[in-house]
Parts: C-alpha cells; structure tokens; sequence
C-alpha cells in the first residue's frame, strides 16, 4: 500500500537558486515556512509566493508572507504573485511570466508532499527551459507510507490522484 502515497511525491535535495516558488493551497503555513527555512539556509535570495486564493478577503500570498514575517524571516525577501488561478496548471500561468520578469535562471519549487509529483509534472511542462529542484513541504494530513491509516490522508490520496488523472486527461 505505500507505493500508492509515495507514488505522488517527488522530493529532491535542494539545489542553489535565484528564487523560491511557493505554491498556493496550504492553509496550515507549513510550504511558506519550508520556503522560509531554505532561505535561512541561503539557498536561494527570494521568495516567490503564489496568492492564488482569496480567504476572508485577503489574498493568500499576502496571508503567507504575514506568517513568514512573524515567524522571523524578512519581509524584503518574499514576494507575493497573485494570480486568479484556481489550479496548479492555471497558477502556473501566473507565476512562470513572474520568473522570467525577474530574470530567474534556476528555481525551488515548493509544495506539499503529496502535491510534489504533479506539480513537478506540471512546471516542466510550463517552463521547460528553466531548471528546478523540487522540495517538499511535510503535510499534517498525509503521510505517503501510510496513508490508508488515517481518514484525512486516504481523502488526500484519492482527490491528488484524481487531479493527476484529469491532468493526464487534459481536463
């Protein structure tokens, strides 16, 4: 049963960068502050969030980067893209146009750990010709080697799975 979560992730060791790519979609900080340890660790200078969402009125890259900033990291280093994307392949959209603006040669994606492997899929697909090193944040609900024990990470198995077949599908 393992290969089943862990056949969704991708995690590699991090790699030196011109920026940070933090995806949308954690409401529990856990991507910004794996983005904030690699900066602290001088892997790449900045960091590039992607407000994607809209919770109670307040953009979520603007949500992650108050997190970042109370946790202690400096405000100059985080960048907020807001983008009306409503998935990985729309946000994409977004924040490839935001790398080359800045001129980025060399990026980390990050996201959660289950959400790794599609979206490493997805960001070759977008930007071919700029390369990154993909590095997963933990995630609360899911635990690839052994995710059919609890009922929130069977959810989160089956919904990225099924985002990874309509991905393939083109839908």
């Amino acid at each position: 049963m393992p290969w089943i979560g862990e056949a969704l992730t991708y995690n590699q060791a991090p790699c030196k960068a011109d920026a940070i790519v933090v995806l949308a979609g954690d409401l529990f900080g856990l991507r910004i502050e794996k983005a904030g340890e690699l900066l602290r660790e001088g892997w790449a200078p900045k960091v590039l969030v992607s407000g994607a969402g809209i919770c109670y009125g307040i953009n979520e890259g603007d949500l992650a980067i108050q997190m970042a900033v109370r946790d202690g990291y400096p405000s100059a280093a985080f960048f907020n893209v807001p983008s009306p994307g409503r998935s990985t392949v729309e946000e994409a959209k977004y924040i490839v146009p935001e790398l080359r603006r800045r001129g980025v040669h060399r990026f980390i994606l990050v996201t959660s750990n289950f959400h790794t492997g599609r979206a490493t899929r997805i960001y070759h697909h977008a930007v071919p010709d700029i390369p990154f090193c993909t590095v997963a944040a933990p995630d609360h609900d899911f635990q690839p080697d052994k995710w059919w024990q609890s009922r929130e990470s069977q959810k989160v198995a089956l919904i990225e799975w099924l985002k990874t077949f309509a991905n393939f599908l083109g839908v």
